[in-house]
């Protein structure tokens, strides 16, 4: 059974995943790892080489929206 729940179009909680924690859909990538190195400064590019190209500049952008709407 999954238990997946979409938060987004890139944004996922699965309690088999990460503790249930927001990650970023067919990652282990949890959302708070991202938002932290974007308030660190870290520019868009660095972090999608950080996380070897896993991550799109869409999925960011999504993220920084949801954690601005909250």
């Amino acid at each position: 059974m999954n238990h997946q729940r979409l938060i987004g179009r890139f944004i996922v909680c699965d309690p088999a995943v990460c503790h249930g924690q927001p990650t970023f859909r067919g990652t282990r990538i949890l959302v708070a790892d991202v938002l932290d190195q974007l308030a660190k400064g870290l520019a868009w590019e660095t972090i999608i080489e950080e996380w070897h190209g896993f991550l799109q500049p869409a999925a960011i952008a999504e993220a920084v929206t949801l954690a601005n709407s909250r």
